[in-house]
Parts: structure tokens; sequence; C-alpha cells
């Protein structure tokens, strides 16, 4: 069950807000309709339900509001917009990265896929699937980890009937097993359909909180649909006999042959247009939309300031105008001379009462006590308000590295890029060999003196570049809840990942330039050299730290090309500042840091480990280790301070 009170956006500069003061309830085992014009409001209630937009008021769900709910996912299932998802993925990828994020077991994406009728497509890429196919797979990733409710913007917009008719049977089949289904519309006649219970928005304000059943009688009128070249003369000719035979009807002029006629029957107008020999094209019953808007707000007038508009005791209109053509034009304006005392006015049947909504058991809290106490109660100005709603970033996955695997392996990006740089690699290895003027070190590596880093390297920052950026761009955490969120468990499997990736990077490109280096120059380039360790240590954290740095600025910045900017700005910027700061004057050196850091241990290092601790402290003290520490220590502490400042606030 879903318990909305008090929902209200903020308010936009001079503009009134796009949601005010908007309470409903949508109950279990029921679909429900959020109606309304395009302007009206839905969305933005949608996302001040679920904390992605700031505003006031408080959304439970089963009792509990959502940022109290451990797996949001499981149990609210949402669709906003397109599937978020990155174009080059496949439709079963795509599901089963999502049911890693979500902790449900990988056999779940083969079952929602057989649900939603995907299963021919599993293999189709999501930038290749059609507007149909696209609202079936979001049904689907809504629908993946068994939700209890269903939360669903304009899911049939842009759909053909008989996919609509496949959708709603799908939400329907979900509201019978127990589920709670809540879906926007604009269009009455769908809702009226589809829906048992149907919320009207009108200008971001709720006008009606109906049964599907009152909805129909008194929003939806039935109307005739005429389609003639002589609409103007036929539509004339219809008022003067309506006034004529003192009947209550409604003549509306859609567009230049067009009439949509309310109150009469097709027989009437076809003999109307028989007897005037006026030719028809199309003639039919049809449902209208909703008519003539319903008060904002319901109140009683006083005596003497009553509304000159009335309400038409079949079909529950108002009568205030729209071409609408009455009995009683044609009586006499005279008044009467003994009109008697005045009668009691008659309820208006479109007249909702609106109740306060009262939270379930067991979930009341203070900021709801205007809700239970009712309108008689004295109340605060200031506690009357409804609570602020804080955005609320989404959960990290539940299974991050399996997560993080199923990311990377989905998309040919990764395979691309690591093909790229291993074929750049070996033409330049050639070349520097042909040239003669480059050490072994350097030749195997590919690194040229004029390049500030290697291929290697540069690819490694762009594919943990990618690990963020492309995520941001496309997201696929963003299915349930909205933003990609910057958890530290999250961040871990990225990096983890970014490192092994690294470490398979610098082993191919050192094997398959070592072995064409051995294929056109012979042996005499690829021996062993004698301190290959320490050079495969320092080659391994070159990459390593420069995959890392793309990690890391490209989830502060949220961007791919911020992430590969902070790879290339290590050597560019911030190398020549540790050379200028280190070739500064000084007084003292750091000579024998090795043997003092020994002597510190309480015992001895086993195995020579203090080798390996002096190979690690020369490769910070050499100008670009030193600048990639430092780079990475900064946006490390960037990218906590960022993932932190929420929980702070």
């Amino acid at each position: 069950m879903i318990q909305a009170i008090g929902l209200t956006s903020n308010p936009r500069q001079e503009l009134p807000p796009a949601v005010d003061d908007v309470s409903f309830e949508a109950r279990t085992g029921r679909v429900t309709a959020l109606l309304g014009a395009e302007a009206a409001g839905k969305t933005t209630a949608l996302r001040l339900m679920l904390e992605l937009q700031q505003g006031r008021g408080i959304t439970y769900f089963r009792g509990r509001p959502l940022h109290r709910i451990a797996r949001p996912s499981r149990e609210v299932g949402v669709l906003l917009g397109e599937v978020p998802g990155h174009p080059a993925r496949s439709v079963r990828g795509h599901l089963r990265m999502l049911c890693a994020a979500g902790g449900v077991p990988v056999q779940r994406a083969d079952d929602v896929l057989e649900v939603i009728g995907l299963v021919s497509l599993r293999d189709q890429r999501l930038g290749t699937l059609s507007r149909g196919m696209d609202r079936r797979l979001g049904l689907g990733c809504a629908l993946l980890t068994d939700p209890h409710t269903l939360v669903l913007d304009a899911p049939a917009h842009g759909l053909s009937t008989r996919e609509s008719g496949w959708l709603h049977g799908v939400l329907r089949a979900h509201a019978r097993q127990g589920g709670t289904v809540l879906f926007t519309t604009d269009d009455p006649k769908e809702a009226a359909r589809t829906a048992d219970r149907v919320v009207t928005l009108e200008a971001g304000r709720l006008v009606a909180d109906q049964e599907v059943a009152d909805f129909a009688r008194t929003r939806l009128r039935p109307r005739v649909a005429v389609q003639s070249p002589h609409a103007a003369r036929l539509g004339a000719l219809l008022a003067k006999e309506a006034r004529a035979s003192r009947r209550s009807v409604e003549v509306v002029n859609e567009d230049g042959s067009r009439l949509s006629v309310y109150g009469s029957s097709c027989a009437d107008v076809g003999e109307a247009a028989y007897r005037h020999g006026i030719l028809v094209h199309q003639l039919a019953d049809e449902i209208g939309d909703a008519g003539p808007p319903l008060p904002t707000e319901v109140r009683a007038d006083p005596p003497g300031n009553r509304s000159d508009s009335r309400t038409d005791s079949r079909t529950g209109e108002r009568i205030d105008g729209r071409l609408h053509v009455a009995a009683d034009d044609d009586s006499d304006p005279r008044p009467d001379p003994d009109p008697g005392p005045d009668p009691a006015p008659a309820p208006d049947p479109t007249e909702i009462l609106l109740t306060p909504l009262v939270p379930l058991e067991g979930a009341g809290d203070a900021d709801h006590a205007r809700v239970a106490a009712g309108p008689s109660a004295p109340q605060d100005p200031a506690s009357s308000l409804p609570p602020p709603i804080t955005v609320r970033h989404g959960r990290s996955p539940l299974r991050p590295l399996r997560y993080e695997l199923r990311r990377v392996a989905g998309v040919g990006s990764g395979y691309l890029t690591a093909a790229a740089v291993v074929a750049v690699s070996a033409l330049i290895a050639v070349f520097l060999a042909r040239a003669g003027h480059t050490p072994q070190a350097r030749l195997i590596a590919a690194w040229p003196e004029e390049l500030p880093l290697p291929p290697a390297a540069l690819g490694a920052g762009l594919l943990g570049a990618l690990a963020f950026g492309d995520e941001f761009r496309h997201p696929a955490l963003a299915a349930d809840r909205g933003t990609v969120p910057r958890r530290l468990g999250l961040l871990g499997a990225k990096l983890l990942v970014a490192a092994a990736t690294a470490l398979l990077l610098c082993l191919l490109v050192v094997v398959s330039d070592a072995a064409l280096l051995h294929l056109v120059y012979g042996e005499e380039l690829t021996k062993v050299p004698a301190d290959w360790l320490s050079l495969s240590a320092s080659w391994v954290a070159l990459v390593t730290g420069c995959a890392w740095a793309g990690v890391l600025a490209a989830g502060v910045f949220r961007s791919t090309t911020a992430g590969l900017a902070a790879v290339l700005a290590v050597p560019i910027v911030v190398v020549p500042l540790v050379q200028k700061a280190l070739e500064g004057p000084s007084v003292r050196s750091a000579a024998g840091l090795p043997a003092r850091l020994r002597d510190l241990a309480l015992v001895q290092w086993p195995f020579g480990v203090e080798r390996y601790l002096a190979g690690g402290v020369r490769m910070i003290a050499q100008p670009v280790g030193g600048a990639l520490m430092l780079s990475l220590t900064a946006l490390l502490c960037a990218y906590l301070l960022t993932a932190m400042r929420g929980r702070v606030r």
C-alpha cells in the first residue's frame, strides 16, 4: 500500500510549485492511475514519492518511508522514462548486471525475459530496441527483484493498442497476486479501462480521487464523433434543433471537419444530417475525454454568492459554457412572478470529499501529527507543514564485484581499447628499435622519450575512466532510484577490477612487444635484464596507478573525459611541479632511508623483503612515481569528500 501525504515541490522562481499539497492512496491488490495533462505534475509527484527530488511531504510504502527500507529496490520497482543502460549492452547482459546489483540469482533474468516476451531478443543491443520493446525491458527491470510495489511513469506512452493491452494485463496480474501498482497516464480512457481507482491532477493539485466507476460516470461522457465537409453547418443545425426540442446538447467543433456531439445519439445526428441533405463521412459512438475540470477546492459557497454553473443530472458534468445548448435557452427571460421559497441547492455529484489520510499503524511519526489530529485540532503553523524531502542516492550493489565484472564484460569498448593499445605498442616498439636510441626497458614498454606516458598507461587510464564515466552517462544503477551511488563498496570493486585489467594489459603489451621484436630483430633486443623484478614492479605500478587515477577522477567529476584528463595531467602538470620542488635548495637529504626503515622494525624482514621495500621507496622517490602518488591521494580525498558529503548533511 502506498500513502502519499502532502507532496509539495519546491517553488520554481516566480512560478507556482509543480505539485502542491497532493495526498492520495494506492491500495494493495489494486491498480491506481495518476491521471493528468502533460504538465499536471504527475512525474514530479512520483519523483517526490521516490525521494529523487527535493520538496515536502512523505510517502509510506507498506507503512515505511523509502529511506527506512533496507533494500528499496526489493520493495519498489520503478520505471521513469527510458531504460537507463549502455546502448551497446545486450538485453540479457543488462538484466544479469542488474541481478548482481539487486542481489538476486542470475537465473531471474531469464525468468523475467520470458514474462516480458523478450526471449528471442535477449542478444539484442539496447540501442536497437523499438519503443515497444524498450517499454517491455523497462517493465522487466522493475520486476527483476520481484518487488511488492510498482511505480511506473507513463508505461504505455507511444505503444500500440496491442502492446498497451499486454502491458496492462501484466500490471493487472501483479495486482491480483497481492502487489500494488501505481502508474501515470494522460489518457482518461486508458485510466478508465485499466485502473481500479483514478487520482486526477490538474496544475499540480489534486482535483479528484475516485473509484473507476465514479470516474467513468462523472469524468467521462459518451459522445458522437462526426466527420463531414459541412461540419459547421451541421453543428449549427443540431444546436437549433436542440433548442427547439428543449434538450441539453453540447456541440464541440474539433477542427474544420470534425464535431463532437455530447448528449445526443448517432440516430439523431444521422437523421438531422439526412433531413438537411448534409454529407457525413463518419458517424460513431465514442467515449469522450474528461469534461470540464472539477473545482480545485471543494467548499460551500455562502448564500448570495452561489456560482452560476450547474450540473447535468445525467452526465454529472458542470454546465458552464463550451458551446453548451440547453433547453432553457429559449425560455422566457422574464422572472417568475411567484418564484416561491428558494429551494435548497442539490449536491453536486462531481464534488469529491477528500478526507485526510492517516498513516498505517506503527508508522506514525511526529511529522504526521497534523494528519492524525484532524482539521479541528489546534496546530502550530510551522508544524503544519509536511516534512522536507531529502534527495538520497541509491545504495551500492549488493554484490559489487560481480556487478562490476558483468559491467566490464558486457560492453565491447574495453576489448577494443585493449586491442588498440597492444597494436600501437607493438608498432612503436618496432620503430624505436629501428632508431636504436631507446634503452631496452623503455623499448619493451614502447615508451618513447617524447611521450609523457606509454600507450599501455594511457589505455589503462581510459579503461579506468570508463568504469565510472560510462556509468554516469548510461546509468545502470539508476533503474530503481536515480543517480549512481558513490559508496566505498562499489569503489573497492572498481579499483580491484581496474587493477586486474591493468595487470593483464601490462602482460599483453610486454609479451606482444617482445615477440614482435624477437621476430623482426632477433634475440638481441629481448634479453632479460638483471633488474627485471624492479622494472616489472615499476611498470605494473605505473599502469595500475594510471588506471586508478582514471577511476577516481571519473567518479569525482562524473565524466570519462575528466578521468582521462586527470591521467594526462600527472606527467604534464604534476611531474614538473614535483621536480621543481625536489630541485629546490635543501640542507639534508634522505640518503639511507631504506636502512633506517629496516632498523625501525622489531624483527628482521624475512625473505629479503627489505629489497622490495627499498625498491618501492625508490619508485616513489622518482618524479613520475611521486606525482602519481600525489595525484591518487588528492583524487581519493576528493572522492571520499563527495561520497560522505550527503551523509554529513
